[in-house]
């Protein structure tokens, strides 16, 4: 009997311990969550800070969506002279309507556009788009240095020049401006004070990353599955995922880190799904032996990261992603929240 009667003791004080825990979890998360985003620049880590803006903060501002004008005129026009140079290099001749076309969209700078994108550049850059030269260019995409939302932007051309245009969130989270220094983020959610750091990917930025890596909470490590077949902007000669690889190894292993949690997000997976098609991954990994196809080639990428931790008491948390889909990151974002949780849990819960 006595055994008998001692068991419900030994539970209410469990369960007592659980709550405590909880509540001391609870309050140390009321104090502040602090995510670094990282990773190599065209990840995709300023395109998941603008969603969780979208998603957390009421979205952009009629004032916050048109300052985003110039940057969507300028990814435009600019990716447009990208292709009209790579196709020069290619030696690939343009029709006449295209040569004419070229002169009012590569006039001015070559570095930025700075100006209104009219009903008259619009239809040059339509004419552009539907040479074949410059289709041919665009599907060696992969030696050059493109944005990935210029197909995105040439097919809606005329929405985007026509007078008292606006840019809709799609449009803003497709947008490309170079991150420099640090960008804060900060929201309540489920009466937790969250704060989003994001930084430059770059190899020029990185050295700014150490005034961001005390209490970090957890680290979101963002990794462009698309750009396996890729190269860097500052280097040439260096791919892009092998400089992912080599940039989450460095981070995953900080003495910063150690007991920190860290979440990967292999993100553009809508690009990847088609590139897969028409590229074997074995460019970037000769050892992978899936072919071309999807689910093996994620798989043998997942694995090439979480492989990546020498620590055996940590955990890598991977989740595939698409930064421009909202429905997406929302999703993602509530499993960000309950790693944070058991990361809590976890540092407190003593039975």
């Amino acid at each position: 009997m006595g055994l008998c009667g001692s068991a419900p003791v030994k539970q209410t004080d469990t369960s007592k311990n659980i709550d405590q825990a909880i509540s001391k979890a609870r309050i140390k998360l009321d104090n502040e969550v602090k995510l670094l985003l990282l990773g190599a620049g065209e990840s995709g880590k300023s395109t998941f800070a603008k969603q969780i803006k979208i998603i957390h903060l009421k979205g952009f501002s009629l004032e916050e969506r048109s300052s985003y004008k110039p940057i969507i005129f300028n990814n435009a026009i600019s990716s447009m002279r990208c292709l009209i140079a790579a196709a020069r290099d290619f030696n690939l001749e343009l029709n006449d309507a295209s040569k004419r076309a070229t002169t009012s969209v590569t006039a001015g700078s070559e570095d930025c556009f700075a100006g209104e994108l009219t009903p008259e550049l619009a239809n040059d850059i339509k004419i552009l788009w539907s040479d074949t030269a410059i289709r041919e260019t665009f599907s060696r995409s992969a030696e050059i240095q493109l944005l990935d939302s210029a197909p995105y932007f040439f097919e809606k051309i005329d929405e985007l020049s026509a007078p008292g245009y606006v840019p809709e969130e799609k449009d803003i989270v497709r947008s490309r401006s170079k991150t420099t220094g640090i960008v804060e983020i900060e929201f309540d959610l489920e009466n937790v004070h969250f704060k989003m750091v994001d930084v430059g990917g770059q190899r020029s930025e990185r050295k700014k990353w150490m005034h961001c890596f005390q209490d970090v909470t957890a680290v979101l490590f963002c990794v462009a599955l698309s750009e396996y077949d890729l190269k860097l902007y500052e280097d040439d000669t260096t791919n892009r995922m092998h400089e992912s690889l080599k940039l989450f190894k460095e981070i995953c292993n900080n003495k910063w880190f150690i007991d920190t949690a860290m979440i990967l997000f292999l993100n553009k997976r809508d690009i990847f799904e088609n590139k897969i098609k028409r590229v074997d991954l074995r460019i970037c990994f000769p050892s992978y032996t899936g072919g071309c196809n999807y689910q093996p080639a994620i798989d043998f990428i997942r694995d090439q990261f979480i492989s990546q931790n020498e620590n055996p008491r940590k955990s890598v948390f991977p989740h595939v992603t698409c930064a421009t889909d909202t429905s997406n990151i929302t999703h993602v974002f509530r499993s960000v929240q309950e790693v944070v949780l058991k990361k809590a849990l976890e540092s407190d819960l003593t039975i």
